[in-house]
């Protein structure tokens, strides 16, 4: 009771990851468009995220292997080892690269919504000094090497994203029967599809499966420690779930629908609800923005380490080279003027496409008992697992034929 914290740690990284400036725009525009009836998607899609991180995390305590190394290591025709192997590498170096972009994106638009915007020109090219902050920032807490040290922060940094988003859904106002209605009964406005399927997809993240297999074995040791950890799962998710309702309620308050984002949401509450709202969303789009783009590349290395099958540790060159990689492409892509929104849509493609493969992987592996043992996955687990990937499998299928003006 002294430190209800304490235990709070690589679940806590996963909703930091999850609830990116992708997650907030979406939310942001489901409850500009659709109100309170698309928050049943979102209870839906956290509890989904609950039941694949469980697997994941009881994986890296039993085994004390990450998602990749154990993948690799329980495939023995070559061909498909190296299939995997490359498909993996390609999923999250390129996934992240797109989500690292839009990461730096997202918290650059928090930070403009309070300040002035800042770049420096070199002939054609201008360079966004705020994307350079942000990447500033993520670059010196993991070149620290120091798992406790990025914990703390981004454990503080949620925190801070947290009370942000539902103190601004609490100076809206809502009608409480009426999200209790939207959570609870399901309903599918037209053309609502693809928003659904935006839930989903930026709650459940293939990377975010790799990163708490990993992230895990940092903390704690063997199996005794599994309630500790499905603890810290529950609680961190369920506040992840709860900032992204939130974030819709906080958008259907608003009285516009021209807003694209959420620092247009900021700037389209202000006059109902004061400056306080406006801050407050800023500084919850800036803290989604930096957590995301420090989990992003932390994945990248992770994933690379146990498909290179690499005993090193946080500060190791070759770790530091992989997470360097996937942030200075970050900031590069942002500091350039990609649309941020162009290149979330592009971080969302490629999640449908790496989502049904990594959780095939996952359900995969929790079910052999040479890995697990007695720790496998049971009925119920099981049934789960497969409808959440018969539903990833469909929802990406429809998103990328929608891209591509197939459907």
């Amino acid at each position: 009771m002294k430190n209800p914290f304490k235990n709070l740690g690589p679940g806590t990284l996963v909703a930091a990851a999850f609830i990116g400036p992708g997650t907030v725009t979406v939310c942001t525009l489901a409850g500009v468009n659709y109100s309170f009836t698309l928050l049943w998607a979102m209870l839906l899609s956290i509890i989904a995220t609950i039941v694949l991180q469980e697997m994941a995390a009881r994986l890296g305590l039993v085994s004390g292997k990450s998602l990749a190394s154990v993948v690799k290591n329980e495939i023995h025709n070559p061909a498909l080892k190296a299939g995997a192997i490359i498909l993996m590498l390609s999923a999250i170096l390129i996934g992240n690269a797109a989500y690292e972009a839009g990461n730096i994106s997202g918290g650059v638009l928090g930070l403009e919504t309070l300040l002035h915007p800042s770049s420096l020109n070199f002939g054609d090219f201008n360079l966004n000094l705020f994307s350079v902050l942000i990447g500033a920032i993520a670059f010196i807490l993991l070149y620290l090497g120091n798992y406790k040290i990025i914990e703390k922060a981004l454990v503080s940094l949620v925190i801070l994203m947290s009370l942000s988003f539902i103190i601004a859904a609490i100076f809206t106002t809502p009608n409480i029967s009426e999200v209790l209605k939207g959570l609870f009964i399901p309903s599918v406005p037209d053309e609502s599809i693809l928003m659904i399927i935006g839930l989903v997809g930026t709650t459940v993240v293939p990377y975010n499966l790799f990163l708490h297999a990993s992230l895990v074995s940092e903390k704690w040791k063997g199996v005794t420690e599994l309630n500790t950890a499905r603890k810290d799962l529950y609680v961190s998710i369920a506040l992840g779930g709860i900032v992204s309702i939130a974030i819709i309620i906080c958008a259907a308050g608003a009285q516009q629908t021209e807003i694209n984002n959420a620092a247009d949401l900021a700037k389209s509450l202000e006059p109902l609800y004061g400056n306080l709202a406006k801050y407050l969303l800023s500084i919850g789009l800036f803290a989604a923005g930096i957590t995301s783009a420090i989990t992003a590349p932390l994945a990248a290395a992770y994933v690379a380490k146990g498909v290179f099958g690499w005993n090193v540790g946080l500060k190791d060159f070759k770790f530091r080279m992989v997470w360097g990689f996937i942030l200075v492409i970050g900031v590069v892509f942002s500091s350039i003027g990609f649309s941020s929104i162009e290149i979330i849509k592009f971080a969302q493609i490629a999640n449908g496409l790496l989502l049904p493969i990594i959780a095939g992987f996952l359900l995969w592996v929790v079910n052999k008992k040479n890995v697990l043992g007695n720790y496998v996955n049971s009925k119920l687990q099981n049934i789960l697992g497969f409808i959440i990937l018969i539903t990833t499998i469909l929802l990406g299928a429809r998103t990328i034929f929608k891209v591509f003006n197939v459907i």
